[in-house]
């Protein structure tokens, strides 16, 4: 590395929020700096680079194009840096911290009720939530793991099998009894709540009752199961869910399970973690833990 080619953290700096801002004195403001030194800091940084990174037309200032590619990278720098500065101060007290992935719906109906009993058990652990919905690069973030729902491909990384999930067709109770809602025809023929991300599953249940198709694609979609559980709950229609993310509702009657024999999804839960990891102790413990509770009846 060429070291003598890196600016100042301080140039650095000043450049993100001049270009956040588009402003140098609100980019002073924000840092507690004059003026004067926030254009001095980014004017030796453009002489280092030998290009500009700003031009000024009437009296304001614009990226140009280079300002622009170079913002993305700084601001993607300074964050992965702030993340590592807390990351190290984190564990000064001898903590342990896992920076996982996470599903939203599975993570705040499933895993954070339980993540007290894996605390309990590791008390100089902190675990932090990050939300990501698909496959990223391990090598990119300061991420340890992930939980995946899906296929078990994750470029350079290892999937550890939790479990398959397991759908049911479930309603308002009011629903239920206005639509008599008592068999799987009576449930087709009834207003259907969908997944964004799994558009074949009223499809797939059908299919496995024997029943036509052809209906199994009308209804409103939302992008979140969390979304679908409140809609099911207004009465809006009947939605497949895993029974793990619907536990309170059914527990205080506001949801009904419309049937008790589930369908398998046709996909599984995985932790996946980059190879980097396979000896990090808190990464084997935490996903010890989460195949031992998931593996547990009606867990998921």
């Amino acid at each position: 590395m060429a070291r003598d080619l890196l600016p100042s953290i301080g140039a650095l700096v000043a450049f993100e929020s001049a270009a956040r801002h588009l402003s140098f004195s609100r980019a002073a403001a924000e840092l507690h700096l004059t003026q004067g030194a926030i254009s001095r800091q980014v004017r030796e940084l453009e002489i280092r680079l030998g290009l500009p990174l700003f031009e000024r037309i009437n009296q304001r200032v614009f990226l140009t194009d280079a300002g622009e590619t170079y913002r993305l990278e700084v601001a993607r720098i300074l964050a992965g840096l702030a993340t590592a500065t807390e990351r190290t101060m984190a564990s000064a007290s001898g903590a342990e911290v896992l920076n996982l992935a996470v599903l939203p719906t599975f993570a705040a109906r499933w895993l954070v009720p339980r993540l007290p009993k894996f605390l309990a058990d590791h008390p100089q652990a902190t675990v932090n939530f990050v939300v990501r919905n698909e496959p990223f690069s391990f090598a990119d973030t300061p991420l340890d793991a992930a939980i995946h729902f899906g296929e078990p491909t994750w470029p350079g990384a290892m999937c550890d099998f939790l479990c398959i999930e397991e759908v049911y067709p479930i309603a308002a109770p009011s629903l239920r009894d206005r639509f008599g809602l008592q068999n799987a025809m009576a449930i087709s023929q009834a207003p259907l709540l969908h997944q964004s991300s799994r558009p074949t599953a009223w499809a797939d249940w059908l299919a496995a009752e024997g029943l036509p198709t052809a209906g199994a694609y009308r209804g409103s979609r939302f992008d979140q199961f969390s979304m679908i559980a409140e809609a099911a709950v207004a009465g809006l229609g009947v939605a497949l869910m895993p029974r793990f993310m619907i536990e309170a509702e059914l527990a205080s009657g506001r949801l009904a399970l419309l049937t008790e024999r589930p369908i398998d999804a046709g996909k599984a839960y995985w932790f996946v973690y980059p190879e980097a990891k396979v000896r990090s102790r808190l990464v084997r413990s935490f996903g010890d833990w989460l195949k031992v509770e998931t593996a547990a009846p009606s867990s998921v």
